[in-house]
This record gives structure tokens, C-alpha cells and sequence, in this order.
């Protein structure tokens, strides 16, 4: 009988183990981690949502975070032909990390930004700003501007490298939105995924230079697909990164973070435990638009399967783009339109929308048509005769 209720109570104790185990396991991403950042934010690339934050909205100093506005700015102005090469003058020469330029060496703007972002170098900065904007000021104007334009409402440049200065500041949630807007432009992508970059000097001619990114999350995180370091003495370690896993995109930015590394990479984790992309079912839609010229007047359409959307908490909309006519014949299949998915008000992908059947032309209207423009060929010969 001892035995009996020994072996009872063990069985007791083991299955409330067990079931603390269960409750800890199914929720290890109930709740964000615990971060050592004094400010972070997680948020969705795909629809826009803010997952999780600690005083995400305070404004901080953002140290060299803000050479992601910089980079993007020069190109943008790259591939709208405003500038193609950069040029360096010792008079841009800055405390802090360097690309070590020297007087009067050139480069294309795409190799002097990917070597800026890899090392983070103050001098390419500023070669930058004064190209662009003619001076430091200049550019941060261009800077402010482009802020504005994003709605980051509680973010003001003074510099394009991140040095401490009154009036330069951030949020972790504006961060968020910036890069997510960086990711968008594929040189900036394709700069800040890669582990290195092998710059080909345009002054003094076949000079390379490699230069390797200090983004370690690129080798630590296998989802990690960009990201920006940063640090000065006020700002502390300051990191954005962006990563994606099964067609969800997040972004992190952590500010006054002395384990960064760990935390992005547990705030990831959370945020792709809370998102999936998935394929809306279409309710059904009474789709169709006017048929000029055809033998029925109006033709019925339908939508092709939605493509994969990141919802989260976010509504899915769609809007259903047709015009008001189109011209016989149709045929089965043709595109006559489409439909936009949005999440949260986030532009999240599109399908075709086509015609059900075919409509052949109305006959007698095309006789009567083409009896129209044949007077006037017959009109204009004459006319052109006579001359």
C-alpha cells in the first residue's frame, strides 16, 4: 500500500512538472523578452503593425543609425542621375570611424555608401552630404525633408553621420519605419545583406579596397537580411536590423543597448512566433465591367488566389481596380484588372482579375463602324488628290 501511494504521489509531482513545462514552452512567446535596451521596437514590414516596444516613442540619440538616411538619399539621387561619383577632400575628414579616404580620391556613389555602411565611416559621410547638399547643413535639410515625407515625426538631423549634437534624435518606432522604407530600394538592400564589399576606386584608377561589414548579426542570425550599427558615448550602442522567415519581414531597432546582439535575435524570434503569412479566402464578388462593341454589354470577371499577406491584428481590405469599359472582343482569361490587398492600410500584394467568358463583337455595330471610317479614308483620298 506505501508503494502504491509513493508511486501515486510521484506520478502526481512528475505530471505537475510536466504541465509547468507544458505552460512554460506554450508560452515562451506569450510575452516579448526581457531586453537590456533602454528603448527598442519590433515591427512588421509586411502591414505595418508595432508588435512589441519599451520606450519606443522617447526621443534618443541615434549615433551611426543615421547613416541609413544618408544612404539611402545618395541613392535615390544615384539612380535619378542627380550624382554619380563622390569625391573626397580632407576637409570632410571626421572624429570616429573612417573609411580612410584621402584628398582627392573618387568613387561612385553606390561604393562609397555600401563602404560608409560597412565600417560606418564618418569621412564617406560627409563627402556625401556636401556632394548632395552642397554643404552639412544642406543635406541635413534634404534629410529632414525626406523625414518629413516618411511621417517620422519625432526624428530631426543635424548630420549624416550620427556624431552627438543638440537637435539630432530619433525613436525606436521611427527607426522601424525607416529601414522597413530603406529594404524597399535594392542597391540599399543589397548593401546592407552583404558581409562585405570590395569598393573599385574611380580616382586613383584600379584601386580596390574591401571593406567588411560590422553587422555580426548577418553570420549569428540565419533570417537576418540587413541592419546598421552604431555608438557614441550618449547614444550607447544603438542597432537596427532587419530580418524575414516565410514571408514575414520585421525590423528591430534597439537604442542604449549593451547586448544587442541577443536581444535582436530573441525580439525576432517573438515577432515571427506572432505573424505568418497566409492566403485570404476571397468572399464572394459580383465582378464585372461594360463590354463597347461586343455582343453582350457587360462581361463577368474573376479573381485569381489572393497571394500571401502578413495580417497580425491588421483588417485585410481589397480593392477592386476595373475600369469602366473595355473594347470587343474579349477573351476568356484576359486581363481586365486587378485587386490590391492591403493590411492595415500597407500595400500587401496584388492578383489578376480576368474575364470569365468572351464576349465576340457585335457584328452590325462593326459593319456600321467600319463603314464610318471608310467615308473618311474615301473623304481624305480626294482631298489629297485635288491637292
Amino acid at each position: 500500500m506505501l508503494k502504491f501511494v509513493r508511486s501515486f504521489l510521484i506520478c502526481i509531482l512528475a505530471a505537475a512538472m510536466l504541465a509547468a513545462f507544458s505552460v512554460s514552452a506554450s508560452g515562451e512567446y506569450a510575452q516579448p523578452p526581457q531586453t537590456s535596451a533602454y528603448a527598442y521596437s519590433l515591427y512588421c514590414a509586411n502591414n505595418g503593425e508595432f508588435i512589441a516596444g519599451k520606450n519606443s516613442g522617447e526621443r534618443l540619440p541615434m549615433a551611426s543609425t543615421t547613416k541609413i538616411m544618408t544612404a539611402v538619399l545618395a541613392l535615390e539621387a544615384e539612380e535619378s542621375g542627380e550624382v554619380s561619383s563622390v569625391r573626397m577632400s580632407s576637409d570632410y575628414y571626421s572624429e570616429g570611424s573612417s573609411m580612410y579616404l584621402a584628398d582627392g580620391e573618387a568613387l561612385s556613389v553606390h561604393d562609397i555608401a555600401g563602404g560608409m555602411m560597412m565600417v560606418s565611416g564618418n569621412d564617406a559621410a560627409n563627402a556625401i552630404a556636401v556632394t548632395l547638399g552642397g554643404s552639412i547643413e544642406g543635406f541635413a535639410y534634404k534629410m529632414n525633408d525626406k523625414a518629413a515625407s516618411l511621417g517620422l515625426d519625432n526624428t530631426h538631423f543635424v548630420n549624416p553621420s550620427g556624431l552627438d549634437s543638440d537637435g539630432h534624435f530619433t525613436t525606436a518606432d521611427d527607426l522601424c519605419r525607416l529601414m522597413a522604407y530603406c529594404m524597399e530600394n535594392e542597391s540599399f538592400a543589397e548593401i546592407v545583406g552583404s558581409r562585405s564589399i570590395t569598393a573599385e576606386f574611380i580616382e586613383p584608377s584600379g584601386k580596390e579596397q574591401t571593406y567588411y561589414n560590422e553587422n555580426k548579426l548577418l553570420s549569428r542570425y540565419e533570417y537576418c537580411i540587413g541592419g546598421k550599427t552604431g555608438y557614441t558615448e550618449k547614444a550607447g550602442r544603438t542597432l537596427v536590423s532587419c530580418a524575414e522567415k516565410d514571408g514575414v519581414r520585421l525590423v528591430c531597432a534597439t537604442l542604449g543597448d549593451p547586448d544587442d546582439w541577443n536581444d535582436h535575435e530573441a525580439l525576432f524570434e517573438y515577432g515571427f512566433s506572432q505573424l505568418s503569412a497566409e492566403i485570404p479566402v476571397l468572399e464572394e464578388t459580383d465582378l464585372k465591367t461594360a463590354v463597347a462593341g461586343g455582343e453582350s454589354d457587360v462581361v463577368k470577371c474573376i479573381c485569381s488566389e489572393a497571394p500571401q499577406v502578413v495580417a497580425g491584428s491588421k483588417d485585410v481590405t481589397i480593392k477592386y481596380e476595373l475600369p469602366k469599359f473595355v473594347y470587343a472582343p474579349v477573351k476568356e482569361g484576359q486581363k481586365i484588372g486587378e485587386a490590391k490587398y492591403y493590411t492595415g492600410g500597407v500595400y500587401a500584394g496584388r492578383s489578376d482579375i480576368t474575364a470569365e467568358t468572351s464576349i465576340a463583337a457585335d457584328k452590325t455595330e462593326t459593319s456600321f463602324l467600319e463603314n464610318i471610317a471608310s467615308f473618311f479614308r474615301s473623304v481624305a483620298s480626294r482631298i489629297i488628290k485635288r491637292k
